[in-house]
């Protein structure tokens, strides 16, 4: 006589591998890897951050304003990453696309459904070459991140890339004395680049990875290395990757009185 099959445990096992979760699916959210930051966007800019209402991104926190800006944040690997590790500290996401930044939003609301978690963290659809000031006030920054920018290969391109001496003087101007930026990327040569730049302003100094981890910047670093989509893809084929930091220093201004 044949064994009964154990119907119960069947469908039960079907069912909870058929319930729907509320984390959002990436199939659903097709977009090219890259986009023009020359084009004109659908994008409405703040005249100011005092004309921002932060509370609609932080609902959980009064009166306070992101410290961490992720720019060009991909589908949020960093984002999500830190928030938990960092839960007082509030941080935004910049990205261009719509369809990802539609991503991070819906997933944002999906892990704050589900946890007490990610409060602290949002995204804002923005062209992050254009108009960086209009959203950070002077100085109020403590961190900047370029996760595996857009490398534009072409000569011609390499004006669209996100590190450039005009850039660096914004992101000077909204990262606080003492703040770092953290570059990332698979491209050697745009990792030259990048290097490069930074040297050669006056503004930011080279800083080594264990002087930070001494610091107790580790999970930040460890976040940096391998939490994106990119960085994942990058160690799933074996490639390498190119850190480089730089703190943003204090120069103090030299009065000069011309004598006639």
């Amino acid at each position: 006589m044949p064994k009964r099959k154990r119907t119960t445990e069947t469908t039960a096992t079907a069912t909870t591998s058929n319930a729907p979760s509320l984390l959002p699916q990436k199939k659903h959210y097709r977009q090219r890897a890259h986009a023009n930051p020359f084009s004109d966007h659908a994008l409405v800019y703040p005249s100011s951050p005092d004309s921002i209402d932060w509370s609609s991104h932080y609902p959980a926190f009064v009166n306070q304003r992101p410290s961490f800006a992720d720019i060009g944040c991909g589908f949020g690997g960093l984002l999500i990453a830190l928030a938990p590790q960092f839960p007082d500290t509030l941080m935004i996401g910049l990205e261009i696309r719509v369809q990802v930044t539609q991503y991070v939003q819906d997933r944002i609301t999906a892990l704050r459904a589900t946890t007490d978690d990610y409060q602290n963290v949002s995204v804002i659809r923005a062209n992050a070459m254009k108009f960086l000031p209009n959203f950070f006030h002077k100085a109020s920054l403590t961190a900047l991140f370029f996760l595996f920018p857009d490398p534009h290969f072409k000569i011609r391109k390499h004006k669209a890339r996100i590190i450039s001496p005009t850039l660096l003087a914004e992101y000077a101007y909204v990262l606080a004395p003492g703040g770092i930026v953290y570059t990332i990327t698979d491209v050697e040569d745009l990792a030259q680049w990048m290097r490069t730049h930074l040297d050669a302003h006056p503004l930011f100094q080279f800083v080594e990875e264990q002087e930070l981890r001494k610091e107790g910047k580790g999970p930040i670093l460890d976040a940096v290395y391998g939490s994106t989509e990119e960085g994942k893809k990058v160690e799933r084929n074996a490639g390498e990757k190119w850190l480089a930091c730089f703190r943003r220093i204090q120069v103090d201004r030299i009065n000069v009185i011309n004598s006639v």
